[in-house]
């Protein structure tokens, strides 16, 4: 049976813990060294297989990716009620909660390892990843949103949807800047702005995404990571002047922000003030919960949000299976969808896929071996396949523009030729 998400106040306790000893470990395997040595079965017993999760439920600017551990929740509970992953359940203690720290991620990360003694990590959901070399050095499994440098090259760390921040000789996923394209009735001869957090994905993400425009045909006119990443601007005045006379003295045709939302909602309500009429477009704010404040709802009405996955709009059968998924794992309350449910669900689906495959005889080692022959098609994500997405991303995704109050498909899902990354 799942285990109920931990408190803040019990995590807060466990992770004062992590260097004591457990000597409650399901699994097999000895405590000499990196994945407990040949055969390691950590986490695994005849009946179960333990899970944990590492996401960012409260951080200093408010965002939260708390929905992350529900998503997964719902998913680990239908592959329990269709008799679980060849005759094991999931047991899944919950998300620790990171608060967006790097020493707290890396708490989360050695306590689940050696105190819980989890077979694999997934979800994985936050802007700091400092837990990655100890997780793959310790050879656990682990999945989230490949949208940190981690996702890409380790063997034993996936992205659900592939790898988002590439490596040189890797490839860019160039949905947002076809889709942002398509909605401008093309690329050339239009100019973009993008603005990021300094802090490590931001970086990445300016880099990628200044190749990714190029490539499609637009002038990148503005490419900074420039706002703090540990509290949020009062004043965005700065920021603006800069992006308005960025396209030789004019304002781009299009702003995309690859931030969080608090500080969306700040840039994106300035822009508005000055006057700005271009396309306003960002990677998070598609969240129904966003809607129930009047402040909120104006302050993001029009905004193009990017999606890597299936719009709750859609109408595929996995979509309804989703729905009914979280409905579910909500206690059989109708709560509003949002992408952290998502990022959570489906990191959970590419964890129980692949143990599927790897047969009754679970190990780190077979678990790995059905890893890098893995593939299947169709998915909310589009068609997947390892080892490749260790390298690339899976190229799929749409846009939804919030409009009046809901959010309306702009770009349908679609998967795009990725491009090379340099």
């Amino acid at each position: 049976m799942l285990r109920p998400i931990r408190t803040l106040a019990a995590a807060a306790a466990a992770i004062a813990l992590v260097s004591a000893c457990n000597s409650a470990s399901t699994g097999g395997t000895s405590a000499g060294g990196p994945g407990g040595g040949p055969g390691n079965t950590r986490g695994v017993s005849a009946d179960s297989i333990k899970v944990g999760g590492i996401v960012s439920m409260t951080t200093a600017s408010g965002y939260s990716k708390k929905d992350t551990d529900l998503g997964a929740r719902a998913r680990y509970l239908r592959a329990n009620a269709e008799g679980g992953v060849n005759g094991r359940t999931i047991e899944y203690l919950g998300a620790e909660d990171d608060g967006q720290d790097p020493a707290k991620n890396m708490a989360a990360a050695r306590k689940l390892v050696q105190q819980d003694k989890v077979f694999a990590v997934s979800p994985m959901s936050s802007v700091t990843f400092s837990g990655a070399d100890f997780l793959e050095q310790e050879k656990v499994p682990t999945f989230g949103w490949g949208t940190l440098p981690s996702f890409c090259g380790p063997k034993y760390i996936y992205g659900f949807n592939g790898c988002l921040v590439p490596t040189a000789g890797g490839t860019l996923n160039q949905t947002w800047p076809e889709g942002i394209g398509r909605i401008l009735g093309g690329a050339q001869g239009r100019s973009v702005a993008v603005i990021a957090n300094d802090s490590d994905a931001g970086k990445f993400g300016i880099r990628t995404f200044q190749q990714g425009f190029t490539s499609a045909g637009f002038k990148v006119s503005y490419a900074k990571a420039s706002v703090p990443g540990t509290a949020v601007p009062s004043d965005w005045s700065a920021y603006v002047k800069e992006i308005l006379s960025s396209n030789d003295g004019k304002a781009p045709d299009a702003v995309v922000s690859v931030m969080q939302t608090p500080n969306n909602i700040g840039l994106f309500t300035a822009l508005k003030r000055s006057g700005y009429k271009g396309l306003l477009s960002d990677p998070t704010d598609y969240d129904p919960g966003l809607l129930a404040q009047d402040a909120t709802r104006q302050a993001l009405d029009g905004i193009h949000v990017l999606l890597q996955f299936q719009p709750f709009e859609s109408d595929d059968p996995k979509m309804a299976q989703f729905k009914a998924d979280i409905k579910a794992a909500a206690g059989g309350k109708d709560v509003p969808l949002n992408m952290h449910m998502m990022t959570g669900y489906m990191s959970a689906d590419l964890f129980v896929s692949i143990a599927q495959k790897a047969g009754k005889d679970l190990t780190v080692e077979s678990f790995q071996a059905a890893a890098q022959n893995f593939s299947d098609t169709g998915t909310l994500v589009g068609d997947r396949a390892l080892p490749k997405g260790q390298k690339d991303s899976f190229g799929c995704g749409a846009l939804v523009q919030l409009k009046n109050g809901a959010y309306e498909v702009s770009v349908p899902f679609k998967c795009y030729e990725p491009i090379p990354f340099k």
